[in-house]
């Protein structure tokens, strides 16, 4: 059963566990995903704040697996608005928890977020660093992973949490790509204003303390990132114990840098102009963990900032879901 099954990471996590031998169940509201994302396995339409809806779908498929992506998760919006946030990301994962735990679904891969760390200057994160999240989106993934650590100690509930850092690209083979509405990650903004489709991009802060005054982020291409969940999926059905791996290269790229490969592979100039700090934004998050691939046998191969914005390009030209 995989939770945000029709939007982007989620949709492309659907291909790969098809391609691994399973038969992924999307469970999806369609507030934020597309219908036609959905190409890899049964859909079914739901809320996870409703309950008898997600019984009926445990009771109908009686999935090995819950790997849940759905979540509210933009920074500004959390900043804004953050009832919603510990509204939608907490309460909804609560109820899906205790539904997969009635129904004796017992392996849960969970979704969640380097933003739990918040700002640590000049510190690479591992799975140790302290958790002080900046903003309700870190906070509320926190809270869930809290859940399940207490949902593990109570029902046996086990489960691999993953801590990501920035994802980007799309499905090399391009049948299906990040589409979102609005978009406000990096990459297919990047690319919108190359290609005409907003005015420009705004480099929002370039005063942080980075080589060249702006935001340093981990990226890692989607297919890796996904890749990691099957392999997650793997470990506890092998019975290992419950664990939280991050996921990220270890190779931080500044917007100024991102910028200047999105120009190197598209041949087009990036439209872009400098505007003030976003509250809630951080500094600069790289993961410094090698426990995934230790542990996991994890390898991001495609994950160069050439390889993500190349793949990005391509869906970005061809590729567009309508419903």
């Amino acid at each position: 059963m995989v939770t945000g099954g029709a939007g982007y990471i989620g949709s492309h996590a659907c291909k790969l566990l098809k391609a691994a031998g399973y038969s992924p169940v999307t469970y999806d509201n369609l507030c934020t995903g597309w219908s036609d994302a959905v190409k890899f396995g049964p859909f079914e339409q739901g809320d996870l704040h409703d309950r008898a809806r997600l019984d009926e779908v445990f009771e109908k498929y009686a999935p090995v697996a819950v790997m849940h992506f759905a979540a509210l998760s933009q920074v500004g919006e959390a900043m804004a608005k953050p009832g919603l946030y510990w509204r939608n990301n907490v309460g909804g994962s609560l109820t899906l928890i205790e539904a997969a735990c009635d129904a004796g679904c017992m392996n849960f891969v969970f979704s969640s977020t380097c933003a739990t760390y918040g700002e640590h200057d000049n510190v690479v994160l591992d799975e140790e660093t302290p958790q002080i999240p900046l903003n309700a989106y870190g906070a509320s993934k926190r809270a869930v992973e809290d859940i399940l650590r207490d949902f593990g100690n109570s029902h046996g509930l086990r489960h691999v949490i993953f801590r990501y850092f920035n994802v980007a690209g799309a499905d090399p083979e391009g049948e299906i790509g990040e589409h979102h509405r609005p978009e406000t990650h990096l990459i297919p903004v990047m690319l919108e204003a190359i290609d005409g489709k907003r005015d420009g991009l705004t480099v929002n802060g370039t005063d942080y303390d980075t080589p060249d005054g702006t935001c340093v982020r981990d990226y890692v291409h989607v297919m890796d990132l996904v890749q990691a969940h099957v392999l997650g999926l793997k470990w506890l059905e092998d019975g290992k114990p419950s664990r939280v791996f991050n996921l990220g290269t270890g190779r931080g790229f500044s917007v100024r840098e991102a910028i200047d490969a999105a120009g190197a592979v598209t041949n087009r100039e990036v439209p872009h102009s400098e505007g003030p700090r976003r509250a809630g934004d951080a500094t600069k998050l790289v993961s410094g963990s090698t426990r995934a691939g230790e542990e996991l046998g994890w390898e991001p191969g495609l994950s160069t900032m050439p390889q993500m914005i190349a793949d990005a390009w391509r869906w970005h030209k061809n590729g567009e879901y309508t419903a």
